[in-house]
């Protein structure tokens, strides 16, 4: 396994390994104790100077197998040999031969382990072949070479189950990025939604405060029945925004189990919607074409807010306090537009760039939920925001077309709901 700045990782292992340093230090004895051991057979035991230095030489060999596993076998392979040709079969250079074929298996491909296995057990046979006068039939050549084939299957069991493990560890690890990645994702969603139901419950009934409280503080000595309507006005939106807010909070500490979902406004609200317009002086005429009934669910939701969030900015940001709302329903769409006229001293570019807020950009995400579309954008001597929803029904489309049109005018009653997710720059 590797980590992420490409250095090789050792994989986790279920207990803890033995020390390199003790490997080492058994391997020794057991060379050393099988190079001295008293064995029946007269040609186990090294006889001569050089005979012994060959069957002990594999103890220095053996701590450079980790590293270099194949030449360790090699050079060991070769001591076989050697002592072989000095008459001696040392039992001690097998167990060598056997740990370095070891290494080699557990450090290197299955396949290039097969290839060296192969070699030297044909090594080591031919060689104890040697050393035995050439006697075909020999028990300890088999013996020795059943070792070394021993030892090459236990190394590949070896290295198979630490791969195993190291596979084992990366699914876990990537499984939990993953999770946090998910994580992360579901947090931003969550804090994307906070604050579109934020804007929802608080821009709207904050413009309409903001519009009454400067009708009533211009009309209190000239026209007092005035203010004390618009003062009126303003303890009705104040108490509607805190109510959702204190119904947003109840849902946000709610656990999943005790959530109950809120009724949601849609377009069978929209005559409820440009009443409380009205209480702030602003005109709207709406068109309606088509049956509202045929939208619902998300889409009927998303088309309220689109309305309120046009009449919202209407009010803030447009002029002759007048706005047109249409409503157009068909068998395969939904499009609402909302046009309003701007004031004469303010250029069409400034109120285009002046609704760019949060609430514009929280409308475009609301019509990308269900897949519609939304332009913004001036039109002579005035501004535009247009929406097209798909409408996705199992039945036929009933009822005909047809035209209605009211008009009142529009302040910002608490019956108009919350603003929607998006808002000029509320």
């Amino acid at each position: 396994m590797t980590t992420t700045d490409g250095r090789r990782r050792e994989p986790a292992y279920p207990r803890p390994r033995v020390p390199w340093w003790l490997g080492d230090t058994l391997a020794a004895v057991l060379v050393v104790g099988a190079a001295f051991a008293p064995f029946p057979v007269a040609g186990f035991r090294p006889t001569g100077g050089l005979a012994v230095a060959v069957v002990l030489a594999p103890v220095v060999l053996l701590p450079f197998r980790r590293r270099r596993p194949v030449p360790v076998l090699a050079a060991i392979v070769g001591l076989f040999g050697i002592a072989a040709l000095l008459g001696t079969l040392a039992p001690g250079v097998v167990l060598a031969t056997g740990i370095a074929v070891f290494a080699v298996a557990a450090r290197t491909p299955r396949r290039r382990t097969i290839v060296v296995t192969v070699v030297t057990v044909l090594a080591v046979a031919l060689l104890g072949l040697l050393g035995v006068g050439g006697r075909v039939v020999d028990l300890p050549v088999v013996q020795f070479t059943l070792l070394v084939a021993f030892a090459a299957a236990a190394g590949d069991a070896s290295r198979s189950r630490r791969e195993y493990i190291e596979a084992v560890t990366e699914r876990a690890e990537r499984a939990e990025r993953t999770r946090e990645a998910e994580a992360s994702r579901r947090v931003a969603e969550e804090r994307l939604r906070i604050a579109r139901d934020l804007h929802d419950a608080v821009a709207h009934q904050i413009s309409v405060i903001s519009l009454n409280a400067g009708v009533a503080s211009s009309a209190i000595e000239t026209r007092p029945e005035k203010a004390v309507t618009a003062l009126a006005t303003i303890r009705r939106a104040s108490r509607t925004v805190l109510g959702e807010i204190g119904d947003l909070l109840e849902v946000l500490r709610a656990g999943d189990s005790e959530r109950v979902a809120s009724p949601q406004p849609g377009l069978a609200r929209l005559d409820e919607l440009v009443a409380g317009f009205a209480d702030a002086g602003l005109v709207v005429r709406t068109r309606v074409e088509g049956p509202l009934a045929a939208v619902t669910g998300a889409v009927d939701l998303v088309a309220y807010r689109v309305v309120q969030e046009g009449l919202t900015n209407a009010g803030k940001h447009g002029g002759e306090n007048r706005a047109h709302v249409l409503v157009a329903v068909d068998e395969h769409e939904v499009s609402v537009v909302v046009t309003n006229p701007v004031p004469a001293s303010r250029d069409v570019t400034e109120a285009v760039d002046v609704r760019g807020g949060y609430g514009l950009l929280g409308l475009r995400e609301r019509v990308a939920s269900v897949r519609g579309v939304v332009e913004t954008g001036p039109t002579p001597g005035g501004f535009r925001l247009a929406a097209v929803l798909p409408v996705t029904r199992g039945g036929d489309m009933a009822g005909s077309s047809g035209s209605a049109g009211s008009s009142g005018s529009a302040g910002s009653s608490g019956s108009a709901g919350s603003s929607g997710g998006s808002g000029g720059v509320s």
